[in-house]
């Protein structure tokens, strides 16, 4: 391996290191004054990091600080926050068949 090939290795190799620790952890969205209904909706951060740069979702849907913004479920169904992509076409569409693909707790 050239010189070249293996520092354009190792560059690459760190980029993909510092995405893979910006994506890390869930966000677990706490029902308020609901307890004892539907679990928490848990957000796989780092799935959606993956697949989609930051300014996908930050700062046109999301605010970069947590619990900046209060989502509701008709919020989401009338495609605003997560129905934007969950909407069938981008992404599974929420429904009250896919509930458990986020309300399933901490």
């Amino acid at each position: 391996m050239s010189l070249k090939r293996f520092v354009l290795t190792l560059l690459l190799a760190s980029l993909w290191a510092g995405c893979v620790v910006a994506a890390d952890g869930d966000v677990v969205f706490k029902r308020e004054g609901q307890e004892g209904t539907t679990p928490p909706a848990v957000f796989p951060h780092w799935i959606h990091r993956i697949r989609y740069r930051c300014y996908a979702c930050h700062a046109s849907l999301f605010e970069m600080k947590a619990g900046a913004v209060r989502i509701t479920m008709d919020d989401i169904m009338a495609g605003k926050f997560c129905g934007v992509c969950h909407n069938g076409k981008t992404a599974w569409a929420v429904t009250f068949e896919t509930c458990a693909r986020c309300h399933k707790g901490q």
